[in-house]
């Protein structure tokens, strides 16, 4: 099959993130099962016009600000050009509404839509601008067959008029040759809670550090590390001064993989505090290297972790409950542990190869259901 995929950028773009990660795994796999496939992204300072990784023809033009502008003129042409079977079109930001101007099977890729989440991350006009633009999702998609990383985001779907019997859930992955357990790899000395993710300000990390001031009243040598990048940084370095908590919190910024791997299998707990996300994939990297999660009970993180087994929810934005399950397990060793090896189990049921060949079958029978038409 001759695969065009659409999405605003791929892995090699600063910007890029969980997204472009569940995205580049799928498709590279299904190169080697035999696909040919191209993915057209937007493109960033000096990346190269075109090139091919691990297999995926890259093809970049535009940039983050213009992408969803050019992308129709270039569609046309790409898809013209070469005569491509299936256009995947992964929606994680503004949808491009491609049903309206191109003719191709397409297969609709969700990790989730923002709604009105998108007004706790920008300015009042530019959420405006995302939250309209979805506004006509349901019109223009109602016919395509949809494939999303959890329930909560069919659910989403299905809430807005999609119809259920079009809507494919396919688990994330993870890269076990990467997030693995180390039996010889010991917890740190301090009690460190780590949050690790992009810093943006839907992610909530404001609600950790807050959290995490009362976790300190408590437990006098509690540290918290916070691994990532972001644009909210310098807001949450300043709160973080306001509370006298500099010497406290480690805000290490980007770190390479082995860093991470090693901060991840050696803190106590991590704390994913977001007001939505697609999946967690957060979540079931720190299990499947012997860490259990703290999480908001929001869209996504609830499909990625089993309260009470594998980790623990709270109620989205409730601090105190957050401090709750945050020392239920600082300060209970024998039920940390108990979680840690049933968010082992738990983190085994998820990788790559199952998620990609589910995927490549929902393109298959997209093609040849379009075929038999």
């Amino acid at each position: 099959m001759k695969i065009l995929a659409l999405n605003w950028n791929d892995l090699k773009n600063p910007y890029g993130g969980g997204a472009e990660v569940h995205l580049e795994e799928l498709l590279r796999r299904l190169v080697k099962y035999g696909h040919q496939v191209t993915l057209f992204c937007s493109g960033f300072k000096d990346c190269a016009a075109e090139e091919i990784v691990e297999g995926i023809q890259i093809i970049r033009r535009g940039n983050r600000y213009n992408f969803n502008l050019i992308a129709p003129f270039y569609l046309r042409k790409i898809i013209k050009e070469n005569n491509f079977d299936m256009l995947i079109e992964d929606i994680n930001k503004i949808p491009f509404y491609t049903p309206l101007y191109l003719n191709i099977n397409t297969l609709v890729v969700v990790p989730h839509l923002f709604a009105t989440t998108v007004f706790h991350e920008l300015n009042f006009i530019l959420a405006s601008y995302i939250y309209f633009s979805e506004i006509p999702f349901t019109w223009v998609y109602g016919r395509n067959k949809f494939n999303v990383i959890s329930e909560s985001t069919a659910d989403d779907l299905a809430k807005r008029g999609i119809p259920e019997k079009n809507i494919a859930v396919t688990y994330c992955g993870i890269d076990r040759e990467v997030y693995k357990y180390d039996s010889s790899v010991s917890k740190y000395e301090q009690p460190t809670i780590l949050y690790l993710g992009r810093i943006k300000k839907y992610k909530s990390i404001q609600h950790l550090i807050l959290a995490f001031k009362k976790v300190k009243d408590k437990i006098s040598d509690a540290r918290l590390m916070i691994v990532g990048a972001g644009d909210y940084t310098e807001a949450l370095k300043k709160l973080a001064d306001s509370l006298r908590l500099s010497d406290a919190i480690d805000f290490a910024g980007f770190v390479s993989q082995d860093e991470k791997v090693e901060r991840m299998r050696r803190c106590h707990l991590a704390v994913l505090p977001s007001i939505r996300e697609g999946w967690g994939l957060t979540n079931i990297e720190c299990n499947s290297v012997g860490t259990t999660v703290v999480a908001a009970d929001s869209p996504g993180l609830r499909d990625s972790v089993k309260d009470g087994e594998t980790g623990l929810l709270y109620p989205y934005g409730d601090v105190e409950a957050m401090v709750e399950s945050i020392m239920k397990i600082l300060n209970n060793s024998d039920y940390r542990q108990k979680l840690e090896k049933s968010a082992l189990e738990w983190a085994e049921k998820f990788n790559w190869d199952s998620a990609a060949k589910e995927f490549e079958k929902q393109l298959i029978e997209l093609e040849r259901s379009a075929i038999d038409k």
